[in-house]
C-alpha cells in the first residue's frame, strides 16, 4: 500500500466537497514532505481558500517514527502474521502493515511507509489514540 497523495485535485475536490457537506469549516493535513490546508469560511463571506505546500526533504534520521493518521483505536499486527513474527526488533520494508486503527466499523491500515528495523511499538492495543500519536519507530537500515 501506497501512501495517500493529499496535494492531487481530485483528492483535495473530494475533501472539500465532504467537509462543506459535513459543515466543517477546515481541515489540515501534515506530511513529512509538505501540509494541506482546507479553509471554507462561512457567514456574510463564502468561498474556499485551499493551499498546498512542500518542504524539502528531511536529512536523516537516526529513527522514524510511524504516527497516527487519525484518531482511532490502535490495533497492532496483522490477521496473516504469526505471534513470532510480533518479537521486536525485526526487519520491515516500506510496504508492511504494521496494525490498524479502528475508526468505528471501518479498519485503516498502518504501513511502515519505510525499509528498516522496526525497534519499538510505542501505544498500547486497543489504545484511544489522537492525530499524530506515535505508534512505532523504525531505525533505517544501512
Amino acid at each position: 500500500m501506497s501512501a495517500s497523495d493529499f496535494s492531487g485535485p481530485a483528492t483535495i475536490a473530494f475533501l472539500t466537497e465532504a467537509l462543506t457537506a459535513a459543515g466543517v469549516s477546515g481541515l489540515e493535513i501534515s506530511w513529512p514532505s509538505g501540509q494541506l490546508r482546507i479553509v471554507i469560511t462561512t457567514g456574510n463571506e463564502s468561498g474556499i481558500d485551499v493551499s498546498v505546500t512542500s518542504r524539502p526533504a528531511p536529512t536523516a534520521q537516526p529513527s522514524v517514527v510511524v504516527k497516527a493518521p487519525m484518531a482511532g483505536h490502535f490495533y497492532p499486527g496483522s490477521p496473516s502474521r504469526s505471534a513470532a513474527a510480533d518479537r521486536l526488533p525485526q526487519s520491515v520494508l516500506a510496504t508492511d502493515l504494521l496494525g490498524f486503527l479502528r475508526v468505528g466499523p471501518i479498519l485503516l491500515p498502518l504501513c511502515a511507509g519505510r525499509a528498516g528495523i522496526l525497534t519499538k511499538q510505542l501505544a498500547e492495543p486497543d489504545a484511544l489514540v489522537g492525530f499524530g500519536d506515535p505508534l512505532f519507530e523504525i531505525e533505517p537500515q544501512s
